[in-house]
């Protein structure tokens, strides 16, 4: 029996795959989708109402529900870092979905809006900052610790004691030495092998990762 109810911001792919575990695997029922009025292209998605933003709160007051918001990379995480703030702002609880399919342990330190996908392994003494996603089969090693408005893809591994600072983006498959540093806002390319700390607003690549010509803005804009 479901005895929560949430509401989904956005209603692109992302959004749907969030809908689909949360109504299988968790506490909450999906009661509508959530998006600003001027990017509405239809009334429903998923067969569920999509409702303006703006008049969110007419039938779904922040007392009756929390939103999730299952936002990309886009422009190193920092859209879903702004889509946060405002529903701070209008006073409603972000909430966070585990897939019960993941590997946790029960002291594990998850803030609000945190996404953790199936098959996700997250060691001891680890934790993991607000708003941030984890997609599936992704291995956290110990004494991890994510940012705020972190975005780790699909089979990427971290070593023990990394840091990986705010807004940072872990492409798919990649893998990050132990006891390093990822700066903040770095991207981190598909497959790439990270063996040093890296720098802020930087692009690595490759193996072992060297920093691409672009800025990581450039390539999330």
């Amino acid at each position: 029996m479901k005895n929560k109810k949430a509401v989904i911001f956005g209603v692109r792919p992302l959004s749907s795959v969030i809908w689909y575990c949360m109504e299988h695997d968790s506490d909450y029922s999906i009661v509508a989708f959530t998006l600003d009025k001027e990017f509405i292209k239809s009334d429903k998605h998923e067969g569920i109402p999509v409702i303006p933003f703006e008049e969110l709160g007419v039938d779904h007051p922040p007392s009756s529900v929390d939103i999730i918001a299952p936002v990309g990379y886009k422009r190193m995480n920092q859209l879903r870092k702004e889509v946060c703030s405002r529903i701070k702002d209008k006073g409603y609880n972000l909430a966070r979905y585990i897939s019960s399919r993941a590997s946790i342990w029960p002291d594990l330190e998850i803030n609000e809006n945190v996404i953790i996908y199936e098959h996700t392994v997250v060691r001891p003494f680890s934790s993991i900052g607000k708003n941030s996603v984890i997609a599936s089969s992704v291995h956290i090693s110990h004494h991890n610790r994510i940012g705020e408005n972190v975005f780790i893809a699909a089979g990427a591994v971290l070593g023990g004691e990394v840091t990986v600072c705010d807004q940072s983006v872990i492409g798919i498959g990649a893998t990050l030495r132990d006891q390093i540093t990822i700066a903040p806002r770095t991207f981190i390319g598909a497959g790439a092998v990270v063996v040093n700390d890296t720098e802020s607003d930087c692009v690595y690549v490759g193996n072992p990762a060297k920093k691409f010509h672009k800025s990581a803005m450039e390539v999330t804009c």
